[in-house]
Parts: C-alpha cells; structure tokens; sequence
C-alpha cells in the first residue's frame, strides 16, 4: 500500500512539474508574439516630433495646455515650457496633425501660433493663467 501511495505522489509531482513548465513556454511565446505585435505596430506608426508656440504664464497652463494636447488621439507626448512657450509633441501623424492639437489648445483658452482661443474660454481662464 505505501509503494502505491509512494508511486501515485511521483506521478502527480511529475505531471505538476509538467504543466508548470508548459504553461511558462505557453507564456513566454505569448510575451514574444505580443512584444513582436507591439514592435511590429510601433514600426508602421509614423511619430513626428514638432513644436508649437502656445501662450501660458504658470503651472496650471502647464498642465491645461499638456492635457489638452494629450487628449487628442494619436499624441504620445507633450511637454510645455514655460519660459520658452514652446510645447514639444510627439504624435502618430497617420492619427492627427499639428493643427488638430493647435485647435485643441485653443479651445482650452491658450493661444497657439496657429490659432486663437475665443474671448469667452479665454475669460474664463484663473487670473493666474492670463497672459493678454
């Protein structure tokens, strides 16, 4: 009885052994095909880098004009300097284009290079963020 016992706990011990080590080569092929699907999709993405004046004063425009950019799909980046005013973008160019991001700052209340927030958002800004 305990050379069965014995046996039957050699033969589950194999068989989880087993399947730990298929489930980890079941894992690793999936991370190679996702990182080669991801690389693959990375590759036929056309990023452009670019730079757009936009008008701003403190961090809160930092973060607005940022976000404002961010939201705008196909931007991957988008870093706003306050002494400069310049915003540094990254984008897919197959997605947007400079001037759909520009719109899209200005409709937040900042003026870009390229066009011009309306009165009313502009009024609408915190003091602090007034920069006419």
């Amino acid at each position: 009885m305990k050379k069965i016992v014995l046996f039957l706990t050699v033969i589950i011990f194999l068989s989880a052994n087993s399947l730990t080590a298929n489930n980890q080569d079941s894992l690793q092929k999936k991370d190679t095909i996702h990182a080669r699907h991801h690389q693959k999709e990375k590759s036929e993405m056309k990023e452009s880098h670019a730079m757009l004046k936009v008008e701003g004063k403190c961090d809160m425009c930092k973060k607005r004009i940022e976000t404002a950019a961010l939201n705008v799909e196909g931007v991957s980046s988008a870093i706003w300097d306050k002494k400069t005013k310049e915003l540094h973008l990254n984008f897919d160019e197959k997605k947007t284009s400079i001037e759909a991001i520009s719109k899209a700052v200005a409709k937040v209340g900042h003026d870009t290079e390229k066009d011009k927030t309306d009165k009313k958002t502009y009024n609408a800004l915190p003091d602090c963020c007034k920069y006419r």
